[in-house]
């Protein structure tokens, strides 16, 4: 799904829609964002030396995965509960495309618990533990 799709699922909207498109492959969603190098969290991060703020590669990840939980988010809106085991191993910048790949670990309730990996050219930049509360 390209970017107007996933604002039908996403309450997201410019500047902080932060995936441009994803689909899901099995129980696997795919998104993908390439980082033009105007967006709002370079102009400070780092004056000729923009660098994508790793909080930011968080919620790249946390929105491409939102197409595994779409069916259950009508009528709610995803909050993360948490981020563990967040690690980043590659400098993400103006250029890049970053593909995110994330998995549905487990669903408790309003409670979702996903597995993600991000790489550019197949190299490891993130990879994270996340949780959301579909909250009504």
């Amino acid at each position: 799904m390209d970017r107007t799709e996933i604002q039908t699922i996403l309450p997201h909207r410019p500047p902080m829609l932060l995936v441009d498109e994803a689909h899901i492959e099995g129980d696997t969603a795919v998104g993908r964002y390439t980082v033009r190098g105007d967006e709002f969290f370079l102009q400070g991060h780092f004056p000729g030396n923009p660098v994508v703020p790793g909080v930011i590669l968080c919620e790249m990840m946390g929105q491409s995965s939102a197409v595994l939980i779409a069916d259950k988010m009508a009528g709610a809106t995803p909050f993360f509960s948490g981020m563990d085991k967040v690690r980043f191993r590659r400098i993400v910048r103006p250029g890049d495309t970053i593909v995110f790949t994330t998995t549905l670990t487990a669903n408790k309730g309003a409670f979702y618990f996903m597995t993600g990996t991000g790489t550019v050219n197949d190299e490891l930049c993130v990879s994270a533990e996340l949780s959301f509360a579909l909250v009504r």
